[in-house]
């Protein structure tokens, strides 16, 4: 990833201070930074609260868009979206704009922050999937009382965070990658993550490779975490473990992040917005700092970055100055006390901390084609036809079925949420009026062309109020769709 080096030879960076306690914790982060006299200029741009008020219902102004594709790096502070105006969070907006695939969100164990984790060496990553999934946002209304969220992932998705994942693992020296993801349950979709990893895991031998179901692995987190070192997951998933991981070791507050893409990487503390305490000069900074940490290692101001980390952690050891999320507000040191004693303590070093020995990160270099997987054979068998209906399986099914009687497909099954209810196998659902009807070639060896589905399609939707299909593909002979519940 190239720089915009300014006329005097400092990197330049968008800095966008956020809302509520973004601009004092941005503040904190940028005197320190200056402190160390690391070459790093800064480019000040809005987004968030102040840009939905305006009436862009992004909440990015193209200002600011204009100034990401100039720097290519990103330090700021949270956003919020508020309730009532704007669209989407203007947070996920900058993420998709300029396709930072990647979340990573590191959780250490912080000397003179007491937890009940407190001495067990937490020093773990979560890198997390950052563009697709449910995260996607497309939502519809399938009835009146049915909604649907499309979980989207995709095989070149999966290959980016998967090799993103290992190749952090090498900059830092870490021993093992875990892949956390739900596959069991969804198998084409967190499938698709697990069988990725699974197939780029022997070009990392030096790092030791597992997957783990991720509600075991939730559950693992808070029984053992120490035995993690590299996750890597969904979007979904990430965002709720990474939250998780972060209470292990003293909250929000102590929680960083960077947002990874092969042109633009985004820096941001995990927190949100926090309006409560405002201006009142209490906030713990933390998080934005370490943020800025990441950021300046990003840019390969590795030095800078290891004063930072240091100055802050021996900040923390000392214990005089500590901030109210960690000792109550009423007896808290003010934003600027601590960003002070950072600042004094620049040059120092941890007696309890090791500062990893780091290595630029190798960006993962992934086909610019949208085309990824290329079967040798496809057949359409048939279709998922989704019809909103308040009729009972038991009258629905010989509808379809009279309708179907003399064309090429049959009704094989009726699913409700996802379980066969028809043709019945004794089970107890209490269905809605949205039933997915799964409609096959009566000859095996047939398939289906798009001119025979919406004839279909048009049959059906004289009787019965459609909403949207599936077609069921084969490819290399293998089925692109799952079985319902029950469904043979």
């Amino acid at each position: 990833m190239s720089f915009h080096i300014t006329e005097d030879g400092k990197k330049l960076v968008t800095v966008i201070p956020g809302d509520g306690i973004g601009p004092e914790c941005v503040h904190a982060a940028l005197r320190i930074i200056e402190a160390t006299g690391a070459p790093v200029a800064w480019e000040e741009r809005y987004a968030g609260e102040s840009i939905f008020k305006q009436g862009i219902a992004s909440g990015v102004p193209s200002e600011t868009i204009e100034s990401v594709h100039k720097t290519r790096v990103v330090l700021k502070g949270p956003l919020g979206t508020p309730v009532g105006y704007g669209e989407k969070s203007a947070n996920v907006t900058l993420r998709k704009l300029f396709e930072t695939y990647g979340n990573i969100r590191p959780v250490r164990e912080f000397p003179g922050v007491k937890t009940p984790y407190s001495g067990r060496g937490i020093d773990l990553v979560v890198v997390r999937e950052n563009v697709e999934d449910l995260y996607a946002g497309i939502e519809h209304m399938q009835t009146p009382g049915v909604a649907q969220c499309l979980k989207l992932i995709s095989r070149k998705g999966c290959e980016k965070i998967v090799r993103l994942a290992f190749e952090f693992a090498r900059s830092e020296g870490r021993k093992s990658v875990a892949c956390a993801t739900k596959s069991n349950i969804m198998k084409l979709t967190e499938g698709m993550l697990k069988r990725t990893f699974e197939e780029i895991a022997p070009e990392y031998p030096d790092i030791e490779s597992w997957h783990i179901i991720i509600d075991n692995c939730a559950h693992q987190l808070v029984k053992k975490p120490e035995q993690f070192d590299v996750i890597v997951t969904t979007n979904m998933n990430g965002d709720i473990i990474s939250d998780l991981t972060s209470a292990l070791v003293g909250g929000l507050g102590f929680a960083p992040s960077a947002n990874i893409g092969n042109d633009v990487a985004i820096f941001e503390a995990v927190h949100g917005s926090a309006p409560k305490y405002a201006g009142k000069n209490v906030i713990n900074p933390t998080a934005v700092i370490l943020s800025s940490v990441l950021m300046l290692r990003h840019l390969g101001e590795f030095e800078a970055a290891s004063q930072i980390e240091n100055a802050l952690m021996v900040t923390l050891e000392e214990g005089k100055v500590r901030t109210g999320d960690v000792v109550g507000y009423d007896k808290g040191s003010s934003t600027t006390d601590y960003t002070d004693a950072i600042i004094s303590n620049l040059g120092k070093k941890s007696e309890k901390w090791t500062v990893r020995d780091y290595k630029p990160l190798q960006l993962p270099q992934v086909t610019s084609s949208p085309v990824m997987v290329t079967p040798k054979t496809r057949r359409v068998i048939g279709m998922d036809l989704f019809v909103e209906s308040p009729l009972l399986p038991s009258e629905l099914g010989p509808s379809i079925e009279s309708l179907l009687d003399n064309s090429p497909v049959r009704l094989k099954m009726i699913s409700n949420r996802g379980t066969k209810v028809y043709p019945s196998m004794g089970a107890i659902t209490d269905c809605v009026d949205q039933s997915r009807c799964r409609i096959v070639v009566r000859d095996e060896n047939a398939e289906l062309n798009d001119k025979q589905i919406l004839d279909i399609v048009a049959l059906i939707g004289t009787r019965h109020k459609w909403e949207h299909i599936e077609k069921l593909q084969e490819f290399d002979g293998v089925a692109g769709y799952t079985k319902a519940q029950g469904e043979d």
